[in-house]
């Protein structure tokens, strides 16, 4: 317990101030007044860790009718302020201090804790319980910021703030439930920021901040809710974003990132979201992982993604352009299907899909065409040969057109050769007479006939080949036509 009169002078002005809320800055207006230069204020700016606890946990609560709160300004707090597990009914507000030692709120249960353009080694507000706001704008944390399991009942704000941890966590928050939210715009993290099971119904924003941790996780918020996670206009991180099963109800935007990391760049397997805005600076470093995700709907542009882009059960609403329009042809989306390793039917099946729901049915075949070309080049030789040749009679069934086409030259050719030479009746004096273009239909359709084929032959030579070999394209084309309409049909 502190005895008021071995209270320093600045001690005791913060003693009388505290009962009425009453603000006390120790500053002096210099250029050392930044809080970069607290280590060496003297005696006059010093406040004992030890005199801010004693206030904060009743020491000297006023008359009745008083509202107490702690106000410092331009102050060096040393030693430890040392709150944990403390029941603290009022708020404190610290504006450009310099502290010695780390603020300890760990288990707490407080109102609203601000600590503006200041200098501490770490804050720890782990478990703890505040009825208001949590507040470090400007303020440089050479240390961790620990808010795991903490519940706070409006934001958290830590907007141009610098957290320095380098090599581990310097905001370890898993856990953490918010009930506004949590904005980090112009935030500086030297080391990643944790947040595993967190929920924040006000959204997470990191607006133009930037998160080093290249060896390990910039952003790890694996199973998180977070309402909007706006990780955009410029927003910049050296290391993996892993977003593992998160759940983004409304948005998740990426747009102007720059996003690097020596192994996978962003993991968001199993995610579920509303809106996915992928329009980042240029293509991350490393490959995208979308495994499993789903979202209402994908904005993207051209050049935005990485070579590698795994989409193995990746589903989507809709798929829309930077301006929100629907013209990616079929050929675009087909190459963005191409960075996923491998081969894997169901991202050509959904993008197939998502064309039939807007009724672009030629598009959908196109696609799906895309998958059987694709699928071919996995297969062993002789299924390899039927592939191409199902691809070269009808398009693997969607484009049927292509059987007609084949037809047609195949008749143009036969009939322009048997115009020059005769075939042999096979009854002399009963057979109709030999027209060359009904001969060669006749040889092309294996079922049926017309009557020519069966009236007239060749005894040998160059039209007796080309005859065996019209009629075996015939039954090549009925083939595959009849493999491909059949493939087609179970298919959709």
């Amino acid at each position: 317990m502190h005895v008021y009169e071995e209270l320093n002078p600045a001690e005791r002005e913060l003693w009388d101030a505290y009962p009425t809320g009453r603000p006390v800055d120790l500053g002096t207006g210099g250029a050392q007044d930044a809080p970069e230069h607290g280590d060496g204020w003297g005696p006059e700016r010093t406040i004992r860790g030890t005199v801010v606890t004693a206030l904060l946990l009743g020491a000297h609560p006023g008359p009745p009718g008083t509202a107490p709160a702690l106000r410092l300004r331009g102050a060096r707090v040393s030693g430890c302020v040392d709150l944990g597990g403390a029941e603290i009914g009022h708020g404190l507000w610290f504006e450009r201090c310099w502290f010695e030692r780390s603020l300890n709120l760990s288990g707490a249960a407080t109102r609203t804790v601000e600590i503006e353009d200041s200098r501490i080694p770490g804050v720890d507000l782990g478990m703890a319980r505040v009825e208001g706001r949590v507040l470090l704008r400007g303020t440089v944390v050479d240390g961790r910021l620990t808010l795991n399991n903490a519940r706070i009942a409006g934001e958290l704000i830590l907007t141009r703030a610098v957290l320095s941890h380098p090599g581990d966590w310097a905001l370890f928050a898993g856990g953490l439930v918010a009930e506004g939210g949590v904005f980090c715009r112009g935030t500086v993290v030297r080391g990643g920021i944790r947040l595993p099971g967190a929920q924040l119904a006000g959204g997470l924003h990191l607006e133009g901040a930037r998160v080093d941790h290249p060896d390990g996780d910039a952003l790890l918020a694996d199973s998180a809710t977070v309402r909007t996670l706006a990780l955009s206009d410029g927003f910049t991180a050296q290391g993996t974003i892993s977003l593992r099963g998160a759940e983004i109800p409304d948005r998740l935007s990426f747009d102007g990132a720059v996003l690097d990391a020596p192994g996978t760049t962003l993991d968001c397997t199993r995610m579920r979201t509303g809106l996915l805005v992928f329009t980042p600076a240029g293509p991350p470093s490393g490959p995208v992982d979308l495994r499993g995700a789903r979202t209402a709907a994908l904005r993207d542009r051209d050049g935005v993604w990485p070579d590698v882009v795994r989409l193995q059960g990746f589903t989507y609403g809709s798929l829309d352009d930077e301006d929100g329009s629907r013209t990616a042809s079929a050929a675009h989306r087909v190459t963005w299907i191409r960075r996923n390793p491998g081969y894997a039917s169901q991202p050509y099946e959904q993008l197939a899909s998502w064309y039939r729901q807007i009724g672009h049915d030629d598009e959908a075949r196109r696609v799906l065409l895309a998958r059987q070309r694709h699928r071919r080049k996995h297969l062993d030789g002789p299924a390899r040969g039927w592939g191409l040749l199902l691809d070269a009679t009808v398009g693997y069934g969607y484009r049927p057109w292509l059987a007609g086409v084949w037809l047609a030259a195949l008749a143009l050719i036969g009939t322009a050769v048997f115009l020059t030479r005769t075939p042999k009746p096979t009854e002399p004096g009963q057979v109709p007479p030999f027209n060359a273009f009904v001969y060669t239909l006749d040889l092309l359709i294996p079922i049926g006939g017309l009557g020519q084929r069966t009236a007239w032959y060749w005894p040998g030579g160059a039209a007796a080949w080309l005859a065996y070999a019209l009629i075996a394209a015939g039954w090549i084309l009925t083939t595959a036509v009849l493999a491909g309409i059949s493939r087609t049909l179970n298919k959709n």
